[in-house]
C-alpha cells in the first residue's frame, strides 16, 4: 500500500460496518483465507468488492484473486499511526 502505507505504521481499524469506494479496508484474501491484507474499494461488482493496492505495479490485490464478498471484509481503516519509538517512552513507574 505503499505510498498511503509504510512498513511500521500501525492502524486503527472499525471492525464490521459500512465501507464504500475509495475506503482502506483489512478483508481475508478469498483463495487464501488465513492472510488478512489491506488494500483500498474501488468499486463493487455483483460477486463482491474490488481491492486494489494504491502500488499497482507491486500489489497482489483483486486484479490476481477476484472480487472480495462482504463475509471477507473485516472492517475499514480509520486512522494510521507510527508508534513512539522506545528511546522516548519514559520507563518511569507510576506511585
Amino acid at each position: 500500500m505503499l505510498p498511503t502505507l509504510s512498513p511500521g505504521d500501525w492502524l486503527l481499524v472499525r471492525v464490521g460496518g459500512r465501507v464504500r469506494p475509495g475506503d482502506v479496508v483489512v478483508a481475508h484474501r478469498p483463495d487464501r483465507r488465513e492472510l488478512r491484507l489491506v488494500k483500498r474499494i474501488t468499486h463493487r461488482d455483483p460477486e463482491g468488492w474490488w481491492l486494489e493496492g494504491d502500488n499497482p505495479a507491486a500489489s497482489h490485490d483483486s486484479w490476481t484473486f477476484g472480487p472480495v464478498p462482504d463475509e471477507l471484509i473485516v472492517g475499514r481503516v480509520l486512522l494510521r499511526y507510527r508508534p513512539l519509538p522506545p528511546s522516548t517512552v519514559s520507563r518511569r513507574r507510576a506511585r
